[in-house]
């Protein structure tokens, strides 16, 4: 296996807006450094395919705010 790359939804996006909606979370065994804040899901994909990672989307908790 050549890593894997984990991503999730931004929080603040709005419908219909044309801003990247993802972030990269973690890279784990690919020597690969990200600089860019928010990303499309095809750019993401683009950078699995060229270092032959695997694709991991993270779930969110689905509660608002901090668990009590």
């Amino acid at each position: 296996m050549g890593g894997q790359i984990f991503y999730r939804e931004r929080q603040k996006v709005k419908d219909g807006s044309k801003t990247p909606r993802y972030r990269v979370a973690a890279v784990s065994g690919v020597d690969l450094k990200v600089y860019a804040g928010h990303l499309r899901l095809g750019e993401i994909e683009q950078m699995a395919n060229s270092v032959g990672a695997k694709l991991v989307e993270l779930k969110g908790g689905g509660g608002k705010g901090k668990h009590k």
